[in-house]
């Protein structure tokens, strides 16, 4: 279990947020207890699985899990303070109000929407994360 700090852009509007990157002992240890899905991403820089999950003790983990191409395996698996994984899951939501007033319109065109930024975010977690694993 890897510990790291991520900085955001100053127009990405999001604070620094800590990061632990879980490896596989530390996933088995995390969802003991059971794991429940929430919502998928498919971007360009791989498919990322939010969920949350409970220990033995009872703690609560809120993760991420990274696939990059079409490994049948993660790259990755991250672990976020609550207040950072609602924000991933706020823009979920908002994505999805988004794209019914994107099909009101005639003329929809692919515009930066939350489920970009969401994209744009994970983008920078994975990237802190790879350095991480060369330290």
């Amino acid at each position: 279990m890897k510990s790291f700090t991520v900085q955001f852009h100053k127009e990405d509007q999001v604070d620094k947020m800590t990061v632990i990157k879980l490896n596989e002992e530390d996933f088995q240890l995390a969802t003991k207890d059971g794991t429940r899905h929430l919502f998928e991403l498919d971007t360009n820089i791989g498919f990322f699985v939010y969920f949350d999950a409970v220990d033995s003790k009872g703690k609560e983990s809120y993760l991420v899990l990274h696939y990059e191409e079409e490994s049948e395996e993660p790259s990755g698996c991250y672990s976020f303070e609550l207040k950072d994984f609602y924000q991933f899951a706020a823009l979920h939501l908002n994505d999805l109000e988004y794209n019914e007033e994107e099909v009101e319109k005639e003329d929809p065109e692919e515009e930066y929407g939350p489920i970009h930024h969401l994209a744009h975010l994970m983008y920078h977690i994975i990237e802190e994360g790879k350095k991480v694993e060369e330290e």
